[in-house]
């Protein structure tokens, strides 16, 4: 529910507007005069404020201001007697959305609320835009139908409708930003903005005005006021990823937000506050970091309220298939590529490999697959640049034996020696066998293990000995 700052010395009056907005469904706080108005400001945040021009103690121009103070973006509505409008033209050059000239009806008056509402919500997605903080609006899907990950599925799902702190753990590349969206979006804060920072991309410097906001003259080249993403998420959802990444000082200023939900700007000397609900994301394993005394334990303890760990590809292959699909179907529309599908040879392939960076590594080499294949269907030399020549190890270190890497090297190598067999035979597979100094039996055998498609005089492909999945 939107909150409005109501200020206005006539009780008659201040009775009226306000049953008008609560009639609309605003949450509305009652000032009588302009000095309650500006505490009021410094105390809670508002989406708009209501306010008369002349008051007493302060007037609405000093009421402006402090809104203005307290967020550059929140509108300002300015009511007017007729022979004021000249201040209230002054106070739209200093920042007011509007002014309403008095007596007005209950209709006007919402309509511009609503448009201030609008204008407010605009300036505050732009905002998000422009600090990448959101990549789209609307639920990601969750591709997989594995045990596994239909049980992390289940865990979001049931910590979504509450407003518990979420701790998601994995490995990198495993999708926990994916995960983390899937969340606000199932959550009652849906309709508010989710607002996502990578605490390992931002130097340490930096930090803590990234998430809290600055006053202008805080540090040099601070020429205005900025809201940070606290106060950018404020209704809705932050989340924080490499959270493990955060210095001792920003530990302990974020513990204080989600204990208390409120915190200062740099440079700044107001408390504000925030209704925001925090998920983190690490993949480091952070209660060994606090053992080492490298993060707060009573940090870990409010982070870890509800922890969703994230599986790796490697332990939920029966995945891969949907996964691969989905990437070859987003690439070949980005790309413009006329690729449908992978044959069976070359799905054999991905389901054999450890991923040691997981559903970001699969999409990377599906990507590079769907750029680099002369045909429709991608095939097992298609991923060779990736797969044959990256070490399949996982991220613990245990890696392939010698034995399995040089078989899975094999494998790669007999297929592209077929495929070339085969091409330059024009696809006569017999010329094709001889070539190879195998049977044509065996050789046939081969293109089925493979999916090896066939290539006809005219070189065309022959489909009817492929087989994919």
């Amino acid at each position: 529910m939107s909150r409005i700052l109501l200020v206005e010395d006539k009780d008659s009056m201040r009775r009226m507007i306000r049953r008008t907005l609560e009639t609309a469904k605003y949450h509305v706080d009652e000032a009588a005069d302009g000095d309650e108005g500006v505490r009021k400001l410094g105390l809670t945040r508002y989406d708009l404020v209501l306010t008369d021009l002349k008051l007493p103690k302060h007037d609405g121009l000093a009421v402006l201001k402090a809104a203005k103070e307290a967020s550059p973006q929140m509108p300002v509505i300015i009511m007017t007697a007729f022979g004021t409008i000249d201040l209230a033209v002054r106070a739209m050059k200093e920042g007011a959305y509007h002014f309403i000239t008095k007596p007005f009806d209950s209709d006007h008056l919402l309509l511009e609320v609503e448009r201030a509402m609008s204008q407010f919500r605009l300036v505050t997605e732009n905002l998000i835009l422009k600090e990448r903080l959101a990549e789209k609006l609307g639920a990601p899907t969750i591709i997989g139908k594995s045990k596994k990950i239909l049980e992390v599925s289940a865990l979001i799902q049931k910590v979504a409708a509450s407003n518990a702190t979420v701790l998601i753990l994995g490995e990198s590349g495993t999708g926990k930003e994916l995960f983390a969206r899937a969340l606000h979006y199932q959550s009652p804060r849906r309709a508010y903005p989710l607002v996502a920072m990578n605490c390992a991309a931002i130097p340490d410097t930096l930090i803590e005005s990234e998430l809290f906001g600055y006053e202008r003259g805080a540090f040099t080249g601070a020429v205005g006021s900025k809201p940070g993403r606290f106060e950018l998420a404020n209704g809705g959802t932050l989340f924080l990823d490499e959270v493990s990444e955060l210095s001792p000082a920003v530990q302990a200023k974020l513990l204080r937000v989600l204990e208390q939900q409120t915190f200062e700007r740099v440079g700044g000397t107001r408390t504000i506050e925030v209704d925001v609900r925090i998920v983190a994301a690490s993949n480091a394993d952070l209660a060994k970091a606090v053992r080492e005394r490298q993060f707060r334990e009573d940090l870990f303890f409010r982070l870890n309220v509800f922890p969703v760990p994230i599986p790796p590809l490697r332990e939920r292959p029966d995945d891969i298939p949907a996964l691969v699909e989905h990437f070859i179907e987003k690439f070949a529309v980005g790309l413009r590529r006329h690729v449908r599908e992978i044959s069976k040879g070359a799905l054999q392939l991905l389901m054999h490999y450890r991923w040691p960076g997981n559903v970001r590594e699969l999409e990377n080499f599906v990507e590079r697959a769907v750029i680099l294949t002369t045909g429709e269907v991608l095939q097992p030399a298609d991923f060779s640049l990736g797969l044959g020549t990256t070490a399949m190890t996982d991220e613990g270190g245990a890696g392939e034996s010698l034995q399995e890497i040089g078989a899975e090297a094999g494998r790669l190598a007999e297929i592209e020696g077929i495929r070339r067999a085969l091409a330059a035979a024009g696809g006569n597979r017999e010329k094709a066998a001889d070539q190879l100094k195998v049977s044509g039996k065996t050789l046939q055998a081969k293109i089925e293990e493979y999916g090896i498609e066939i290539p006809s005089q005219e070189g065309a492909v022959d489909r009817r000995n492929r087989r994919t999945r």
